[in-house]
């Protein structure tokens, strides 16, 4: 099983947030989650970052691949 770090769309219409999440890659994007380590909100300005660094660490540790755009997020929360 491939697991991936990515972000879930939650939020209104015209009015995203997403939830930082670890899921099998084989799920679809807003399917079945393992865990919950983040909340990131790109419409205010700056944008809302917010990241359990902890849970980051364990889940890359056991071999979870971030995406791009989560890894984006992660370097500018200063999770590496």
């Amino acid at each position: 099983m491939s697991v991936k770090i990515r972000l879930r769309r939650v939020g209104a219409k015209k009015n995203p947030s997403y939830k930082i999440v670890v899921a099998d890659s084989r799920t679809p994007r807003n399917g079945k989650i393992i865990a919950q380590i983040g909340f990131y909100n790109p419409m205010p300005n700056p944008a809302v970052i917010s990241i359990n660094s902890s849970d980051a660490h364990y889940w890359l540790s056991k071999g979870a691949l971030p995406t791009d755009s989560v890894q984006k997020l992660f370097n500018t929360a200063g999770v590496n």
